[in-house]
């Protein structure tokens, strides 16, 4: 089902959209960014007056073709999106065109992770500790230097460690409590000792400020941090530390310390807290 704060369907596709959404959801798909672009074709729908209760050849062909500086990624990705869309259509009795799956160009999906090299992390993660406080962000530099040190130091992905809140890291055993992981799945990890120490005298200061409860990783309001922010901050400190980002889909991205992670564990090497 859709929340409050979430777009409203109003085409004549909308009850079918509508439950596409539910089962996506209901069988453990966050299925955010999917709202999101199923919003925008509803108003395309609405926009160039579609008023049958069925996805039609050229009414798909219409809103995927190839828009003025739209990256090859992202057209491939509403392609995709109207694939599902067609066969559920279909599921549900009506007529519609389906994307044949020939017609996804599966290079352009195939993104190749940044590495970054065990100086290039120092040098990000010296640029996140060099972060100032300012009016708008005053505990930042308590705040980011330890986030992207856990990214690195756990595999966590973004969205789950902007969901995490300060219950979740348990000290004793030195683990966190993933509860918002994909597919709605929960798991524990376990924190390198190095990390630990530093979360440690990190959830101190934390506390101090905003007491025991809340996000682990609080933004300016005492509120969580969104992913979009921190993805602003992290091209920052890459041009700070004078790590070239690619450009958009080029990386190198957030999620990219993640496959860091994997790799130094794969080699035997534990990430800790690089840079201290």
């Amino acid at each position: 089902m859709l929340t409050s704060n979430e777009p409203t369907f109003t085409s004549v596709l909308e009850p079918i959209i509508y439950d596409l959404i539910c089962e996506k959801r209901g069988i453990g798909y966050h299925y955010d960014k999917e709202v999101r672009d199923f919003a925008r074709f509803d108003r395309f729908c609405v926009a160039v007056e579609h008023h049958d209760l069925a996805l039609p050849q050229e009414l798909v062909h219409a809103w995927t073709v190839e828009q003025a500086h739209e990256t090859e990624i992202n057209r491939q990705r509403r392609i995709s999106l109207m694939r599902v869309l067609g066969r559920y259509v279909c599921k549900c009795g009506c007529p519609a065109f389906v994307y044949p799956t020939q017609a996804t160009d599966r290079s352009a999906s195939r993104y190749v992770p940044y590495i970054f090299s065990k100086v290039e992390l120092a040098a990000l993660f010296s640029a996140a500790d060099a972060c100032q406080p300012d009016s708008n962000s005053p505990y930042r530099d308590l705040v980011l230097p330890v986030l992207f040190r856990v990214l690195y130091g756990t595999g966590l992905r973004i969205a789950e460690a902007l969901a995490l809140q300060r219950s979740d890291l348990d000290l004793r055993n030195g683990t966190l409590h993933v509860r918002q992981a994909k597919l709605d799945k929960e798991r524990c990890i376990p924190i390198h000792p190095v990390l630990l120490e530093r979360m440690e005298l990190y959830l101190g200061k934390l506390e101090l400020i905003f007491g025991p409860e809340g996000p682990l990783f609080p933004g300016p309001a005492g509120m969580a941090y969104s992913v979009r922010t921190i993805y602003s901050y992290f091209r920052q400190f890459l041009w700070q530390a004078r790590i070239p980002h690619r450009g958009r889909g080029q990386g190198p991205r957030v999620h990219d310390l993640r496959h860091v992670f994997a790799v130094h564990c794969l080699n035997l090497e534990a990430p800790t807290d690089s840079g201290n």
